[in-house]
């Protein structure tokens, strides 16, 4: 524990500050005494009080100042976008909202600074400015983008257009809980973020406690934000058209008395009094703001302030930082000395920061401790006899989710493209669509589970946003349209990897794939994404399954069910196909990556490792035609294939609740041991690189090609090359 005081490593103190002997001399947010009668104070007693007023102007500028040095201790970084939004994240600080939530990852610097001053890095060995300074942007350290590994903040943000979706997870788990949600200019242009709101107030009317904050400031990254030309009442009209009834505006403009050109400007170049008023006028809006978003008003709180206020320079060009731009740089020196604080005042906004909202982030933020999930009890599996009547996998899991559903309140699945497409309306009858509209036909109602907007970024972004938060979800999907939902997806299984407790995975069932979308044509047969799940896989913590049958899929959603921290894709057929497995073969399966289906002994073995369910039958098919001839044949049916990588191709060893279980060299001779070893998938080939990397065999890839117009799933696989024919003939030729 170091005795250093925290603000050691600041190179610039003033000597005295205007005002600071009438305001400054005891914080605005009083102790109080911590007894059940008389808890602690969380929070500033009235916006119009000068002391709060003051000591929110303060934090504006302590927050200015570090995000500005750690940025230039590294000459990297972005300081810019947050700078404009200083005041108004001071404003929450003083008024007890800390659950907060950006949108942006380029902000990164501003809220570490923000966690820094109530303590919550301590948590991770931060305790100076100094040692924040020398682990921004350091292995271990603060990253350059808010990730799931640091005390005291709610959201991993990287990608633009995905913070809300955490914001309103938030509030819907926590309905007494204000989530404030920064917004960027440049993240208001991102397709998703005002439709997500929308979806979202049609299926929750009552869930308002969540609130966007625009940070208007007139730039992106490198020019001039595209809604940089709206007019003050064409803004208001746009968020009002998107369903918002509270729009609330501050104008930095509003209060300039230093002649600033345009319509954007810098409050820190006001005068003292001016810049005093104009904290007033955020000070009171984020109150307004905050107290109707929590009274059931879908509000919006707009800060209209030039990028960069308060720092190096302004506009694009304050948007990051470049080699060279040092904290010994002249613009950079001078802007730190005009935000400098008296020792006294840094003292005086460390004691704001951790007093708001009874304590440090760490302690009293929503999302540091695991949410508290019911007992699900015995899961209804339905053991269906091998070689039976065929069965659709899909409508076998359906059952199980209702289940869950039926279990625990907080549990939602989401689907853009329709449940009943996917052979998995069991799940619309027993858990029920929610929208305000109740219809019986449909399976409707207001208290719905199931999210069913068209929106993929909108399934995804509520489920992955509430399984992070600690709820049980699932989301569904064609796997040709499900690409559009992933960046959230993998921005959070990438934080769960990180995060410093235990949370639901993020489990997803990707139906219809491209087999089965014939009539389709191409635009519905894309299963590139499993490219993108086979490269996650050496994450550590994505699993992608393939379940053979409806038996195999019970058992695959049963185990992702008991798992913590990963993301698991489920992706299986909504056709009628053969029972192959018993349960206890897909337990062993997801264990040890496959299960033998056939096993016959001839003159060579000819090994097919199989992803899918539809592409087995083409194997089957060809393995007649091979044992005839005399060969002996293995169908393995691959349902975990990241069990089969070795154990040092994947950074399983740094994850949260770490999975190490990987198959031995002995059970991947068992599975794979073979004179010839074909890979076959009807999606992509690179899911099949665990196998091709440890296989000595001789061995060659059959998998999806492109996609075509053709009638039978049969037809589109001819076209693709995925035949019995083609299968026997390679299969001779590599043996």
């Amino acid at each position: 524990m170091t005795t250093s005081p925290f603000y050691q490593g600041i190179q610039y103190f003033k000597e005295e500050l205007p005002y600071f002997n009438e305001y400054g001399q005891e914080s605005a947010i009083p102790k109080g005494s911590a007894t059940q009668h008389a808890p602690n104070e969380k929070a500033i007693s009235s916006t119009g009080d000068k002391k709060a007023i003051y000591q929110t102007l303060l934090g504006a500028d302590a927050l200015r100042y570090l995000t500005l040095h750690i940025t230039a201790s590294k000459e990297s970084g972005h300081p810019g976008g947050f700078a404009s939004s200083a005041d108004v994240i001071s404003a929450l600080v003083m008024l007890g909202h800390k659950n907060l939530i950006t949108e942006v990852g380029h902000h990164a610097p501003g809220y570490y600074s923000t966690v820094f001053l109530d303590k919550s890095l301590e948590k991770m060995g931060i305790h100076t400015v100094e040692d924040m300074s020398e682990r921004f942007r350091e292995m271990h350290g603060l990253l350059g983008h808010l990730s799931g590994q640091i005390p005291g903040l709610l959201n991993p943000a990287g990608p633009l257009g995905q913070g809300q979706h955490f914001a309103m997870a938030g509030a819907k788990l926590h309905p007494n809980v204000l989530f404030p949600v920064t917004i960027g200019d440049g993240g208001l242009g991102e397709p998703y973020v005002m439709s997500s709101f929308g979806h979202f107030n049609t299926a929750y009317p009552q869930v308002t406690n969540f609130l966007p904050i625009l940070v208007w400031n007139g730039y992106s990254q490198e020019h001039h934000s595209m809604v940089s030309t709206k007019t003050n009442e064409e803004m208001i009209a746009y968020w009002q058209g998107n369903g918002f009834k509270e729009v609330i505006l501050v104008n930095a403009k509003d209060f300039d008395d230093a002649n600033q050109e345009g319509d954007y400007v810098d409050s820190t170049r006001f005068s003292f009094e001016k810049r005093l008023e104009f904290t007033q006028a955020v000070l009171e809006a984020t109150d307004k703001a905050a107290k109707s978003a929590l009274g059931g008003t879908l509000t919006v709180l707009i800060i209209k302030q030039l990028k960069g206020a308060g720092v190096h320079k302004t506009g694009a060009k304050s948007h990051n930082l470049y080699p060279g731009d040092t904290l010994d740089k002249d613009y950079i020196a001078s802007a730190l000395q005009e935000r400098a604080l008296t020792k006294e005042a840094w003292e005086l906004v460390r004691t704001n920061f951790v007093r708001s909202n009874g304590g440090s982030n760490v302690d009293v933020a929503v999302t540091e401790k695991e949410l508290p999930l019911p007992d699900l009890g015995k899961l209804p599996l339905t053991e269906y006899e091998v070689g039976g009547e065929k069965k659709v996998a899909t409508t076998a899991m359906g059952e199980i989710v209702v289940h869950v559903g039926k279990n625990d309140p907080n549990f939602v699945v989401t689907n853009a493209d329709g449940n009943a497409a996917s052979g998995i309306n069991n799940i619309n009858i027993g858990l029920n669509i929610v929208h305000p509209t109740t219809d019986e036909t449909y399976f409707q109602q207001p208290q719905g589970q199931v999210y069913e907007p068209l929106s993929e970024d909108a399934c995804a972004g509520l489920a992955v946003a509430l399984s992070l938060f600690g709820a049980r979800t699932l989301w569904c999907s064609y796997e040709s349209f499900a690409i559009n939902g992933l960046p959230i997806w993998q921005t959070v299984t990438q934080a769960m990897a990180e995060l410093r407790r235990e949370t639901p995975s993020t489990i997803t069932l990707f139906t219809a794939g491209a087999l089965e979308q014939g009539r389709n044509g191409w635009t519905h047969q894309r299963p590139e994404i499993e490219n993108y799940f086979a490269a996650m896989m050496r994450n550590g913590n994505v699993f992608p399954l393939f379940p053979c049958d409806a038996n195999s899929i019970q058992a695959c959603y049963e185990w992702a069910l008991s798992t913590k921290n990963k993301g698991i894709t489920i992706t299986a057929s909504k056709s009628p196909l053969p029972i192959l497995t018993t349960f206890e073969q897909t337990r062993e399966a997801l264990e040890k990556g496959g299960v033998v289906l056939r096993d016959s002994e001839g003159s060579k073995k000819i090994v097919f490792a199989v992803i899918g369910d539809m592409t087995l039958i083409p194997v089957f098919e060809a393995a007649k035609t091979l044992e005839s001839e005399g060969y002996g044949v293995r169908i393995v049916s691959v349902i975990n294939p990241r069990r089969l990588y070795r154990p040092t191709d994947v950074a399983w060893d740094t994850c949260t609740a770490s999975d190490g279980n990987f198959l031995d060299d002995a059970g991947f001779e068992a599975l794979f041991g073979g004179d010839a070893v074909i890979g076959v998938t009807g999606g992509t080939s690179a899911m099949l690189e665990p196998i091709m990397l440890r296989s000595n065999a001789k061995r060659d890839t059959f998998a999806w090609k492109r996609g075509e117009t053709t009638a039978s799933a049969g037809q589109l696989m001819e076209f693709n090359g995925l035949t019995a024919s083609a299968l026997v003939s390679r299969a001779k030729q590599l043996a």
